[in-house]
């Protein structure tokens, strides 16, 4: 009788351990192929059938722009706007309604982010995929000219996800 169940025992233990590795270690969805010492995993047949697959993520691009006037420090920025054309025009006529009489663009960028670097003689706008990165750059080039240089402005026109 002892033997018997010991049998039933082993047996059920080979029958346990050949069903965990019935996938052959493939992912869900996945069967193993192959032979002569090459595996690979390949899709199960309608394993799919069924599911929602998932629209595609979409994005819009956003613009941003610094213009300023140098003459009488008047500083106009935009911030989402739906193309380089629209932020460029928007900071000039902020600037402008800051008192700008000769506001000049001084940087567009998309997806990203601006900023706009003083120093005790000059100043400078940049644009990267960060403000941190932005700033960096308007730092680096201001200390190289001048003391004093810190970030006067800072903005982001990051793509907004429309499906």
């Amino acid at each position: 009788m002892r033997a018997v169940a010991v049998l039933l025992l082993l047996l059920c233990t080979m029958f346990i351990d050949s069903a965990a590795h019935a996938e052959g270690g493939c992912p869900p969805g996945m069967i193993p192929e192959g032979g002569q010492g090459v595996m690979s995993c390949r899709p199960i047949p309608g394993y799919d059938q069924g599911k929602q697959q998932q629209p595609p993520v979409e994005w819009a691009s956003k613009w941003g722009a610094i213009a300023t006037d140098a003459t009488t420090g008047s500083l106009g920025a935009v911030n989402g706007a739906s193309s380089a054309n629209r932020a460029e025009e928007g900071a000039i006529a902020d600037c402008r309604s800051k008192g700008g009489a000769n506001c000049k663009l001084q940087v567009s960028y998309s997806n990203g982010c601006g900023v706009m670097v003083l120093g005790n003689k000059v100043f400078n706008a940049k644009s990267a995929a960060t403000i941190e990165e932005a700033t960096r750059k308007g730092i680096a080039q201001c200390s190289a000219e001048s003391d004093g240089c810190h970030v006067y402005y800072s903005g982001c026109s990051l793509p907004q996800r429309i499906q």
